[in-house]
């Protein structure tokens, strides 16, 4: 069977620079002027052979990622009951009773709360596989909101985040695990105050260059930080970072994970554009509009961008998928209607009561789905959420199965080598001491 090894990559910089080049030339057109020239097709014909590799002719395999938003109103209740969905349906159509939902994504990209779930997923567990089912992560996400943030009937201003019951909550779960020790490539944003800039910790990062592995409870940490900023260092000291959550410096990152598939050709070799992508987009919930009410707050603002950022760029992620968002792109949000009729669900959220967040986000999942349109807002298809979640189950499962007889690998992802400062039993060992 034929292999792709990462120095024959390495020796073709040339062409990998030539053909990103062209992927990104394509993606400024439609993402920003609609542009479908023919000549700037991405077409099988004009695909810049690497050395070492087969032609683009023979690659129809897809990179499937997983991105997950922060924000909302939902403080990740809403996405992570899509996953518990989703890891249904997998388990379902597979036939394999124990796969997990990190088993069907190479790439997870989470903000806020959203990172919290990712770590959760990706981050290796004692069996080798990941610490947690999506129902697992769910569970985990209601019972311990309170102890991870606390909000106030002043709304995201006001939001107070609680650094000793979060560390400890961060601390138990992944003791001294890091980036290193995720399974699939792992993006999560957050803002630092050191650099005036949005940062991601990434596990390509983390394994590619000194002064970039986190502990995974720091990341945590960092990307749900509120008010109140979170210092943190790498594993080995060399880089620090002051950081506010991701939701303000990313609140979707989905884009994010897509730039880092495309300009990543160590990881993701064959990967031309979007046409060879499998995305699923994960929403939080949108923020209570109080329609009707003339006079806005400054939460509210704060709440209009954030969710504002978020729909741009599923707006301008569906523009770039053109034809093929229909089936390559899913976006799951609520479309407003459940806190029309529920009242405003940060009271809800405020009574940390299971039941009731639970209720609301499957009623949220059982709506009308929401598609953007560039410019033009949004409009409800006829599918609701939980159809789009299962038919896209399907085509995640169809991208696993074609793998078991492709001779061209889709990923190549390095693995960390196994040390016993991240093994399980030492992990084990620190989160008894947390």
């Amino acid at each position: 069977m034929a292999t792709i090894s990462t120095a024959s990559m390495l020796d073709s910089n040339f062409d990998v620079d030539k053909l990103t080049y062209e992927i990104f030339s394509i993606l400024e057109n439609k993402f920003l002027f609609g542009c479908d020239d023919p000549k700037l097709s991405l077409t099988n014909e004009n695909v810049i052979p690497v050395k070492g590799m087969k032609s683009g002719k023979q690659f129809n395999g897809k990179v499937r990622i997983l991105s997950i938003d922060g924000g909302g109103s939902m403080d990740g209740i809403l996405a992570a009951k899509s996953l518990t969905h989703l890891e249904s349906y997998l388990r379902r159509k597979s036939g394999k009773p124990n796969a997990a939902i990190a088993d069907y994504f190479d790439v997870v990209a989470g903000s806020g709360a959203g990172g919290i779930l990712a770590a959760l997923l990706f981050t290796r567990g004692k069996e080798g596989g990941p610490m947690f089912t999506a129902d697992g992560a769910l569970n985990f996400m209601v019972d311990n909101q309170r102890r991870i943030s606390r909000t106030s009937p002043g709304g995201i201003l006001r939001r107070v985040f609680r650094p000793a019951n979060a560390e400890k909550v961060f601390c138990r779960t992944f003791g001294d695990l890091t980036l290193k020790d995720a399974l699939k490539a792992v993006l999560i944003p957050c803002y630092d105050l050191n650099t005036g800039a949005a940062f991601s910790f990434s596990r390509a990062d983390a394994l590619e260059f000194d002064g970039y592995d986190f502990k995974m409870r720091d990341v945590c940490a960092a990307t749900s930080a509120s008010v109140r900023p979170v210092e943190m260092r790498s594993v080995d000291g060399r880089t620090k970072i002051v950081a506010v959550g991701g939701g303000v410096a990313m609140n979707n990152p989905t884009a994010a994970a897509i730039t880092h598939v495309l300009n990543n050709k160590q990881e993701f070799p064959l990967c031309n554009g979007v046409e060879n992508l499998l995305v699923v987009s994960l929403g939080n919930g949108e923020p209570h509009s109080g329609a009707g009410n003339l006079t806005v707050s400054p939460a509210a603002f704060v709440k209009i961008a954030g969710e504002g950022a978020s729909d741009m760029v599923d707006q301008s992620v569906s523009m770039a998928f053109g034809q093929s968002r229909t089936n390559n792109y899913v976006r799951i949000q609520a479309n407003g209607t459940v806190g029309r009729r529920l009242g405003n669900p940060e009271k809800v959220m405020k009574k940390s009561d299971k039941i009731n967040m639970l209720a609301m986000a499957e009623e949220m999942l059982a709506q009308k789905s929401v598609e953007s349109v560039l410019f033009q807002g949004k409009k409800l298809v006829e599918s609701t959420n939980l159809d789009r979640l299962e038919l896209f189950a399907g085509e995640l499962i169809k991208e696993q199965e074609r793998r078991k007889t492709n001779i061209l690998p889709t990923v190549i992802l390095k693995q960390a080598s196994p040390s016993p400062r991240t093994s399980f039993a030492t992990t084990l060992s620190t989160v008894s001491s947390c």
